[in-house]
């Protein structure tokens, strides 16, 4: 008796086969409505939504001008264009968002603040209140350097530097020899 309990406990009270033809019938009245269609259906659909502007508001493919340049690349010149815009303050690409793409921007450099702030407390102590701002100023229309995060935060302590709001940093000693680490099997004799 307690395996009929769990088993309705789990299964809602039906049993394999009512769940079965429960599922069937929610197909076949899905079908009926033309909810269900195969992959390539589906493709080919969404395909002709886009090219007839009823897709995402905003949303086409990317034109592919006379000058023999394929599809792929057209893509491609865009999706650039899309970048250089989020990170480096370029012109927004023709059938996008300005808007959305200054909030998006500001995102970005909001989580570049955050890691730079991480790695270089030092630069928050210092800038206070101005940290946010200073770093804004820094960021905007300037991708972030080849080194990641530390050099971003390089760059912008050396901006700092330039600037004369930071002092000059200690010359590091030289460094002096390796130190010796024993052996985890210790000395052979």
């Amino acid at each position: 008796m307690p395996d009929d309990a769990a088993r309705d406990a789990t299964s809602g009270g039906l049993t394999g086969r009512e769940r079965a033809a429960g599922a069937q019938e929610g197909r076949e009245g899905r079908e009926a409505a033309g909810g269900v269609r195969e992959p390539g259906e589906r493709r080919e659909a969404a395909r002709e939504a886009l090219e007839a502007g009823t897709g995402r508001e905003g949303a086409s493919l990317p034109e592919v001008p006379e000058t023999g340049e394929t599809a792929r690349e057209a893509l491609a010149r865009t999706q650039e264009a899309l970048v250089a815009a989020l990170v480096a303050g370029g012109e927004a690409p023709r059938g996008f968002d300005r808007e959305r793409l200054r909030i998006q921007e500001a995102g970005l450099i909001a989580k570049r603040r955050r890691t730079v702030a991480r790695l270089r407390p030092d630069l928050v102590a210092l800038l206070g209140d101005g940290f946010a701002g200073e770093f804004d100023a820094y960021a905007r229309g300037r991708p972030k350097p080849p080194g990641g995060s530390h050099a971003d935060a390089r760059d912008f302590a050396g901006r700092l530097r330039a600037a004369g709001r930071l002092p000059e940093e200690p010359a590091a000693p030289e460094p002096g020899p390796a130190p010796r680490r024993w052996s985890i099997f210790g000395r052979r004799r």
